[in-house]
């Protein structure tokens, strides 16, 4: 009887939702956004999402925290601004997206942070207003520096073609050689395995066996190991359909988190709301900061139930959408 009625009560919640997320955008007509509903729904993942509401359906409940704060929005790229696709190289976001995320960032500082590398993620979203952190956090393109950083000698300070002042900070410079002999290495010992892709992230190799058949993974997976054994100062970690070669130093997307709050000029914290839109493995290393430090929302994006450090959650990138085509709306009404 209790499931019977936590069922009821979703349902009906679900039902008003999708009547009342007619969300418009900073420009052109209403779009009907809501939220997307499965065919059928888990009650595993109902009881999950009462430990992890809907963003969207707590979106004022949230934003009463707003009050006095700057708001800055840090976004992962695959499976948060576009779909997990069969193809690394495809990984296209949506003109809408794109116009979503451009509306948000142009109200608030706004950040990417992902696992390709920071170009490649630049190539995918094309927006110059966003702050752009590659290779789990270790190839930061952020904003001038305010304050003096202890890892000052990572850092250059540079100008793009239009005069736009920023600043570059690779905590992981000292690697790349390694990295190059690497990938390199996995690119030849792969080749042979159908379906294998090795792809380049700067500071960072991503083997990829979606397409690697079952029979084959375990070659591939031994290869990569063997690879990995004659560089201690490397690790594996794993994401979804991949693995990934990483340097072993204290730095991830907390790390990132943090160095560009602070370089924002937010350092002491009392004044800012972070929000952290993020579905991989690696996004858990910035929600546990936020969660930690009792600071902002950490969002994670995900359709089926998982641990997770998030306090919020959306089901996927149609309602990251929605999510933030709404938050750019309370940025200009609040403005």
């Amino acid at each position: 009887m209790v499931k019977e009625n936590i069922w009821r009560l979703y349902r009906m919640g679900q039902k008003w939702l999708s009547k009342s997320q007619t969300v418009e955008p900073i420009s052109g007509k209403n779009q009907e956004v809501g939220p997307s509903e499965p065919d059928t729904e888990d009650e595993k993942y109902i009881s999950w999402r009462e430990e992890h509401p809907c963003a969207l359906a707590s979106f004022h409940q949230m934003m009463n925290s707003a009050k006095g704060k700057q708001i800055v929005v840090f976004l992962d790229y695959d499976g948060t601004l576009s779909p997990i696709v069969n193809d690394p190289n495809h990984a296209f976001m949506t003109d809408r997206m794109r116009s979503a995320v451009n509306d948000v960032a142009r109200r608030f500082p706004t950040a990417i942070i992902s696992g390709r590398s920071r170009d490649k993620v630049y190539g995918f979203v094309k927006l110059d207003d966003v702050y752009y952190a590659g290779s789990h956090g270790m190839d930061i393109m952020g904003p001038p520096l305010q304050v003096n950083y202890h890892r000052d000698k990572y850092q250059i300070n540079a100008q793009d073609e239009k005069g736009k002042e920023f600043t570059i900070f690779q905590p992981a410079q000292e690697y790349l050689p390694s990295i190059e002999k690497m990938l390199t290495e996995l690119k030849t010992r792969t080749c042979n395995i159908p379906g294998a892709f090795v792809e380049d992230n700067r500071f960072c190799i991503s083997v990829h066996y979606r397409h690697v058949l079952a029979e084959d993974y375990e070659a591939l997976e031994q290869i990569v190991w063997s690879v990995l054994s004659d560089y201690p100062c490397f690790h594996m970690t794993r994401g979804k359909k991949v693995m990934e070669i990483r340097p072993s130093i204290k730095w991830n997307k907390g790390e990132a988190l943090e160095y560009l709050l602070d370089t924002l000029g937010f350092s002491d914290y009392s004044n800012v709301l972070p929000f952290y839109l993020g579905d991989d493995k690696t996004d858990e290393d910035a929600f546990k900061v936020l969660k930690r430090r009792g600071l902002g929302y950490p969002v994670v994006v995900s359709s089926v139930p998982r641990e997770t450090w998030a306090s919020y959650s959306l089901r996927d990138s149609s309602e990251v959408l929605s999510f933030l085509i709404r938050l750019a709306r309370w940025g200009e009404t609040s403005a």
